[in-house]
């Protein structure tokens, strides 16, 4: 029985518009650190910067060939051998089914693999439970709790920061991989 087919693909110009509209989208503009619609100049702007900084990489998620959402390392630094990590499911009907674990699992691989970092760390805000979750569940470990750390709807809001290094990493990878193959995913 074949599992979900999972796919981070490069973002290309082709994909500016769909991010925009995903950007702006209620379910995953409440978990984003700023409120405003995001307009058609503004969007450019930060697209043209994204694909642009070689501090900045960007993945379109595809599940079973249709993009469902985006992934993306940010502060790259090799010297410091460390970045950042973000991601967000535009499409409400594949949450729950694994593609987020599935996006942790490929991104971690990629960050202590392909790049040789040695820490991989993430802001949530507090209120975003299942996805600090999630990153524990993968070994990340809550460094800290950033009161007050952004506004949202004119309130402030907490932001709980995790961290993983490689070799916790090493630690906890093959209990991972056994989680995803368990909901059928390939990870050859």
């Amino acid at each position: 029985m074949a599992g979900p087919q999972v796919l981070l693909r490069d973002v290309t110009p082709a994909d500016r518009d769909r991010l925009r509209v995903w950007r702006n989208q209620p379910d995953v503009a409440q978990w984003m650190y700023t409120d405003a619609q995001i307009s058609e100049a503004d969007h450019a702007r930060w697209f043209a910067a994204a694909l642009s900084d070689p501090a900045r990489r960007y993945w379109i998620i595809e599940l079973d060939g249709e993009p469902v959402g985006l992934a993306n390392l940010a502060d790259i630094s090799p010297v410091n051998r460390r970045c950042a990590w973000a991601y967000y499911l535009a499409s409400p009907s594949v949450r729950g089914k694994g593609v987020g674990a599935y996006v942790e699992y490929w991104v971690i691989e990629h960050v202590f693999g392909a790049l040789a970092l040695s820490r991989l760390w993430c802001e949530v805000l507090v209120e975003n439970e299942a996805v600090w979750k999630l990153h524990e569940s993968f070994g990340f470990r809550r460094e800290a709790l950033l009161r007050q750390h952004v506004w949202k709807n004119g309130q402030p809001r907490d932001v709980v920061g995790l961290g993983l290094l490689a070799d916790d990493w090493v630690e906890v990878r093959e209990a991972s991989r056994e989680r995803l193959r368990a909901k059928g995913y390939d990870l050859t």
